[in-house]
C-alpha cells in the first residue's frame, strides 16, 4: 500500500507552512475536533486554492477549481439541493451511457455523505470524486441550485400564517420564526446581487428596501409598514445594538456566512419621523483587498503608483469623496507591499477589512483613542509603514507629517474634488507650506464609474457635441468621428446596462519643482500648469479614455466627473 505523507509535512516540505504555523493549527485542532485543512484556511496560513493543491496530492486524487466548472443539470436533478448542501459536495456530470456521476466533494473520506447519493441513483452507477474547497462549495450550491430563501414564501407565510416549508427545509432542517428567515433572506440576496449597501426606510404606510449597486440605488422591495417593527429587532440583535432604545442612533456589526464565505455587516440605525431607519454596509473581504494590477489602472498610472510606493519615507494622500474606491486603493497597496520584513500599522475609524501580517486599530471614542493620539502611540510600536484612515484635522494631520518626517511611510485619505486640491485643503486645516514641501511624495484622487455591461452594449458614432467634450483625444487621424458605446439593458446586467465599477485615477508625483511652488504657496493654477507639463493627466483625461476604450459611456463619466469646463 501507497505510504502518504501528513498533510502538514506536505504544506512544509513545500515552503507553505512553516513548523510554528503547523503546531499552532494541531493545538487548534485538539481543542476543536476539526478537519487540519479546514483550521488552516481559518487561521489564514494557507488559501483554500493551495490546500485543495496539496490534498490533491496527498491523497492521490484529482483537483478542481469550480470557478471555472461548468455544472451539468441532468447532474443537479440526480442530488436533491438539501443532501448536496449538507454533505458539501457538488454533481457536475453525469454520464447516462457509462453510469457515471461526477461529484466535487471537500472530503473525501465522507463515506456518509457518498452513500446517501448512492441510494439515489440506478444499481452499478460509479461515482467519481474531485476534490474542491469548502467555500468554494457552499458558493457553487448557491449559485447552481437557485436562490436559497424564497423571500415570497416568506412574506406569504406572515401575511396568511400558512408555512412555507420550502424556504425552511433550504435554510436548516427546523422550524424558525419567518422574520427571522426574512432578514437571512434579504442580507442573503443583497450579497448575491453585489450591493454595497442595504437600506431600510420606513414610510408613512410601507417600508421602502433599497440596494446600493455600483454605486447606484435601487428599489428591490416595498413592504407593509407592520413588518418593520419585528424586522427592527432582528437586524439589533443580530449586530448587538440595544433593541429597547429608538430614539437615539446606534451603531452595530454582524458577521455571517454567506455562500461560504464570511462577509461583516457595519449596522447603523437613525431616528426618523416615521420610525427608525436602519443602513447596512455590506464588507466582503475577498473583494475589500485586490492585487494592484487588478484596480484597472492604465499602464502608465499603474507605474507611476508602484514608483510612489517605492519610495521610503514620506506621505501619500488618497482623495476623493465618500464611496469612491480610496479604501480599497490604500487596502491593495499595504497587500502590495506587505512581507514578513516591514512592520505595517493602520488606525482605521473602522477596521473594515483584517489582513494578516497588519496590525489593525480601530478608533474608539470611549477608549479617548482619536486619530492624533492613536498615531502618537503608535510611533512607539517600531512601525516602518502606517496607515492613518483620514485626516480631517490639525492635530491629526501634524502626527502625520511628524510620522513622515521621522522616516516612515504614511498612507492617508483626505476630502477634496481632486488631487492638486489637496495642497489648498492641507493649508486650511493648518500644515504649514515648508513642513508640505520635501515631505509628500504623492497624491491621487480617484471616483468610481461603473462598466457598460459587455453583452448590450451598443456602439454609435460620436456627434458633434461629444466632440467637443472629447477635444484633442476625439480627433482621429482620417477625419472620421469615433465610436462611442451606449448602455442597453439585458438579463446579465439586470437590464441596467451597466454591470461592475472601474476607478478613474489623476496621480500627482511631487518632484522638486513642485515642492519649490507649494513652499512659497504658489497658486492652484500654478502648480496645475506646472504638473501639467510633467504630463499630468486629469480625472476627466483619464475618464474619456475610458470612454474611447469602450469602458463606459460619456453620460455616465459626465455624471461623475464634472465636464463643463471642456465645453
Amino acid at each position: 500500500m501507497l505510504h502518504r505523507r501528513p498533510l502538514g509535512q506536505i504544506l512544509i516540505a513545500e515552503g507553505i507552512l512553516s513548523e510554528d504555523q503547523l503546531r499552532i493549527a494541531l493545538l487548534e485542532q485538539m481543542k476543536h475536533n476539526q478537519p487540519l485543512g479546514k483550521l488552516l484556511v481559518a487561521l489564514g496560513f494557507v488559501t483554500e486554492a493551495t490546500l485543495r493543491q496539496a490534498l490533491s496530492e496527498n491523497l492521490g486524487k484529482q483537483c478542481i477549481d469550480l470557478s471555472h466548472a461548468v455544472v451539468d443539470p441532468q447532474a443537479l436533478k440526480r442530488v436533491p439541493r438539501e443532501l448536496a448542501k449538507r454533505y458539501r459536495l457538488l454533481p457536475l456530470a453525469y454520464d447516462a451511457h457509462n453510469r457515471r456521476l461526477t461529484l466535487a466533494i471537500s472530503d473525501v473520506n465522507n463515506v456518509v455523505g457518498l452513500d446517501r447519493v448512492r441510494t439515489l441513483l440506478e444499481e452499478h452507477t460509479e461515482i467519481e470524486t474531485l476534490l474542491a474547497g469548502e467555500s468554494e462549495i457552499d458558493r457553487a450550491i448557491d449559485q447552481y441550485y437557485g436562490h436559497e430563501l424564497s423571500i415570497d414564501g416568506i412574506l406569504h407565510e406572515i401575511e396568511t400564517g400558512e408555512i412555507d416549508w420550502k424556504s425552511i427545509s433550504a435554510s436548516d432542517d427546523q422550524y424558525s420564526q419567518p422574520v427571522v428567515r426574512l432578514i437571512d433572506s434579504i442580507l442573503t440576496d443583497a450579497v448575491k446581487h453585489e450591493a454595497s449597501d442595504i437600506h431600510f426606510e420606513p414610510e408613512a404606510n410601507f417600508l421602502r428596501i433599497r440596494y446600493r449597486i455600483d454605486g447606484m440605488l435601487r428599489q428591490i422591495r416595498a413592504l407593509h409598514k407592520s413588518y418593520w417593527p419585528a424586522m427592527t429587532v432582528r437586524i439589533k440583535v443580530l449586530s448587538g445594538m440595544n433593541i429597547a432604545e429608538m430614539r437615539a442612533p446606534q451603531d452595530g456589526r454582524i458577521s455571517l456566512s454567506v455562500s461560504g464565505r464570511a462577509i461583516d455587516f457595519r449596522v447603523a440605525s437613525q431616528p426618523t419621523i416615521h420610525g427608525e431607519n436602519i443602513v447596512l454596509r455590506i464588507l466582503d473581504r475577498q473583494k475589500g483587498i485586490v492585487p494592484l494590477e487588478q484596480l484597472g489602472l492604465a499602464e502608465d498610472h499603474l507605474l507611476q503608483l508602484k514608483l510612489m510606493i517605492a519610495r521610503p519615507e514620506g506621505i501619500i494622500l488618497v482623495t476623493g469623496p465618500t464611496g469612491s474606491g480610496k479604501t480599497t486603493t490604500l487596502y491593495s497597496v499595504l497587500n502590495h507591499i506587505n512581507a514578513e520584513g516591514i512592520h505595517i500599522m493602520t488606525l482605521e475609524d473602522p477596521v473594515e477589512y483584517p489582513m494578516t501580517l497588519v496590525r489593525q486599530t480601530s478608533v474608539a471614542e470611549n477608549a479617548k483613542l482619536d486619530f492624533a493620539n492613536g498615531i502618537r502611540s503608535m510611533m512607539r510600536q517600531d512601525p516602518d509603514v502606517i496607515l492613518v484612515g483620514e485626516v480631517r484635522d490639525a492635530e491629526t494631520a501634524e502626527m502625520a507629517f511628524r510620522a513622515a518626517m521621522t522616516g516612515h511611510q504614511v498612507f492617508t485619505t483626505l476630502h477634496t474634488n481632486s488631487a492638486i486640491g489637496a495642497v489648498p485643503r492641507l493649508l486650511d486645516i493648518g500644515v504649514l507650506p515648508d513642513i508640505m514641501a520635501g515631505n509628500i511624495i504623492g497624491i491621487v484622487a480617484q471616483r468610481l464609474i461603473r462598466r457598460l455591461c459587455e453583452h448590450c452594449k451598443s456602439p454609435y458614432q460620436a456627434e458633434a457635441h461629444e466632440l467637443r467634450l472629447l477635444g484633442p483625444l476625439g480627433q482621429l487621424a482620417d477625419g472620421q468621428r469615433p465610436v462611442l458605446f451606449s448602455p442597453n439593458g439585458c438579463e446579465h446586467c439586470d437590464f441596467q446596462g451597466y454591470r461592475g465599477r472601474i476607478a478613474i485615477m489623476e496621480l500627482l508625483r511631487i518632484d522638486a519643482g513642485l515642492d519649490e511652488l507649494i513652499a512659497r504657496r504658489a497658486t492652484t493654477h500654478e502648480i496645475r500648469a506646472r504638473a501639467t507639463a510633467q504630463g499630468f493627466r486629469t480625472l476627466a483625461d483619464d475618464g474619456l479614455r475610458r470612454v474611447l476604450g469602450g469602458s463606459t459611456s460619456l453620460e455616465e463619466l459626465a455624471r461623475v466627473v464634472d465636464l463643463t469646463d471642456r465645453m
